[in-house]
């Protein structure tokens, strides 16, 4: 499990000990990581942990050998690492593009390069890559955590058809809004927008509070039963699947939805109106 530190990383770890699995929990956090594997522990769960930078492959490739060597085999690989960047795109920079596509869709990338060829030679095994709502639908101040979790969908989609005759399994959790840190920003995600990075938190969380945020522990239980019969894609909470339905039915509504959505956004964020900017590189007016 990648990103288990901290939110449906850990969460997801927790239910899978509790369900007899013996799991691995590795994170850029190495010490964080080691602590949720310890409470596990004093649980009577079986769980290690490991120092990991998911946009390293060699890293990644090595403790797969590693898991396999140790325990002979690997039933699951949740390759759930990920950060967010918000923000307008006016405000970007190529540097918070290049880190977000290298941890959110390299780090799964590098996951399912790691584990698919060992899962082939033991002929079994399941693939869980977290994507996002936001990997479904259109979502604007979010473009660059759209665009990697919308490849990561595609990525679990077309390998799931691939690895069906290899007698691998390959889903992707599409999460609404869970209640973690990433709602906040979480302690490596990037703000781009033109305030104070502490209000900029602060907003964040009105935000997503208005989507009723789910119990992380709760989410974690709901999606290892949908792991455990093969959902190719799924959304939990189960009520975020209107979004993807409007957006697979009528583009049209969804794009009008997304537009109403941002102006809210803008409103909430500056009141008072929105800056301008003199470049692309967020410097405001």
């Amino acid at each position: 499990m990648t990103g288990a530190a901290s939110g449906i990383g850990r969460a997801i770890s927790e239910a899978l000990a509790q369900r007899g699995c013996q799991v691995v929990l590795a994170d850029i956090d190495g010490s964080d990581a080691e602590t949720a594997a310890a409470q596990i522990r004093e649980k009577g769960g079986r769980a290690s942990a490991k120092h990991l930078d998911v946009c390293n492959f060699a890293a990644v490739s090595e403790l797969v050998t590693e898991t396999m060597e140790k325990l002979g085999r690997i039933d699951y690989i949740f390759n759930n690492a990920g950060i967010a960047v918000t923000g307008e795109v006016a405000n970007y920079t190529t540097e918070a593009w290049h880190r977000i596509i290298g941890v959110n869709l390299g780090g799964v990338v590098n996951g399912v390069q790691a584990a698919y060829a060992a899962m082939i030679r033991q002929g079994f095994g399941h693939i869980v890559n977290t994507a996002s709502l936001a990997g479904l639908t259109t979502s604007p101040a979010m473009a660059s955590y759209s665009a990697t979790k919308h490849a990561v969908v595609g990525l679990s989609k077309a390998l799931r058809a691939e690895a069906q005759c290899r007698g691998v399994r390959v889903s992707v959790i599409c999460p609404g809004v869970i209640r973690t840190p990433l709602l906040r920003g979480g302690k490596h995600g990037i703000f781009l927008m033109p305030l104070p990075e502490d209000k900029q938190r602060e907003i964040a969380g009105q935000l997503f509070e208005r989507f009723r945020p789910m119990d992380v522990s709760i989410f974690a239980r709901k999606v290892l039963d949908r792991v455990a019969r093969n959902r190719a894609i799924i959304v939990v909470p189960g009520w975020y699947k209107i979004f993807w339905w409007i957006e697979r039915a009528s583009p049209t509504l969804g794009a009008f939805l997304a537009r109403k959505a941002f102006e809210r956004h803008r409103k909430l964020l500056f009141p008072s109106g929105w800056p301008t900017h003199d470049k692309a590189n967020g410097d405001a007016a």
